[in-house]
């Protein structure tokens, strides 16, 4: 979870307060300040603990906190004199976060000056030289642990949103494949289905063999859903293309179709084979065909794909096409191609897809 490293860099900040608390707690007993200085103590890794927080979740600086760390670091040590020294250590810190954020070299300069200035101090009233050098050492220690919690920090949102997007976009690869697939071959069950009942109706003989296809594509359609749904690649454009024209001819649409190039990618192939799917799903629902013409050739290096059907009752816009069309669009934009759909005069239209051999 992104709060682990935050809590990890907590803690192991936390671990490290013993190391100035102990001998602060030891220095307040023998000067008789005990409570008061404890209670002192307490409020101050409080509101450090707050700017540190701060730091971690990246909310800003917070000057106001260093103030009042400075004011709780000075102050009380004019009355309880060295003993109070090493809680410098925090201030030193605290100043160098606030150096790496705003990439400042007078406040790093200034966190290495927080126990040092206690030098400055007439030499009677300091007994305890190490902490005051130290300090500014265990400040920069405190640093380089919260600098890696925060890093850490960092790198878990940033995987949390690689899994985020990764999961969007295979949600977005079933729900386009199983559009894509399962659509046309239901948009083609509906039709044999119309078909088998008005042959059943006539008693025509043709009734059997049209309700033995329609149970092939039944069988194929689950095969086709668990295809989507473990993400495996089963089209064939050359089958397509059989398949086009037999369920054109079995609607009665007269089919001509012509083919001049093979050999092509996987990807440019499978592209392919979703447009051929979906220009002939149009051509079953958007218009009453007697003639298509199926055209797959090549010039140039650039793989066009053309459908022509009449029938078209009323001008036809691709948004009509729903989100077939525009699952096709951003697939043959991957690949450079493009999409274009016109309307011809005399009731005809036209579906085209041109996309380049190889990328």
């Amino acid at each position: 979870m992104p709060s682990s490293p935050l809590m990890l860099g907590t803690l192991g900040l936390m671990a490290g307060v013993p190391a100035l608390t102990v001998p602060v707690h030891r220095g307040l007993a023998d000067t008789g300040h005990l409570l008061e200085g404890s209670a002192v103590l307490l409020v101050l890794l409080a509101v450090h603990a707050r700017f540190v927080l701060g730091i971690l979740t990246r909310k800003g600086v917070g000057w106001w906190l260093i103030a009042i760390q400075a004011w709780l670091t000075y102050l009380p040590w004019t009355f309880v004199g060295t003993a109070w020294i090493p809680v410098s250590a925090l201030l030193s810190g605290a100043l160098l976060l606030a150096a790496h954020q705003m990439r400042s070299f007078a406040l790093a300069l200034l966190s290495v000056a927080c126990g040092p200035v206690f030098l400055a101090t007439p030499s009677g009233a300091l007994s305890d030289v190490g902490w005051a050098v130290t300090a500014p050492l265990l400040g920069l220690v405190e640093f380089a642990l919260v600098s890696l919690a925060g890093q850490a920090h960092r790198l878990s949102a940033t995987r949390s949103d690689v899994i985020h997007r990764a999961v969007v976009q295979e949600r977005r690869r079933f729900t386009r494949d199983l559009h894509d697939l399962v659509g046309h071959r239901l948009t083609v069950l509906v039709l044999k289905a119309q078909l088998v009942q008005r042959l059943v109706h006539e008693r025509d003989e043709k009734a059997e063999q049209e309700l033995d296809e329609t149970l092939a594509l039944l069988r194929a359609l689950a095969s086709d859903v668990r295809a989507v749904a473990h993400g495996e690649q089963r089209s064939s454009l050359e089958n397509e293309l059989s398949s086009a024209r037999a369920l054109l001819e079995s609607v009665g649409i007269r089919c001509q179709m012509r083919v001049s190039c093979r050999d092509l990618s996987r990807e440019v192939g499978e592209a392919l084979t979703h447009a051929l799917r979906e220009g002939v799903t149009n051509v079953l629902r958007h218009a009453t065909a007697r003639e298509c013409a199926i055209q797959l050739l090549e010039q140039d290096r650039l793989v066009s794909l053309s459908i022509r059907n009449d029938g078209v009752l009323q001008p036809y816009h691709p948004k009509d096409g729903g989100q077939g069309l525009i699952n096709l669009t951003e697939r043959i934009a991957v690949l450079g191609g493009a999409l274009e759909t016109t309307t011809l005069r005399g009731g005809s239209f036209l579906f085209q897809i041109r996309i380049p051999r190889s990328n």
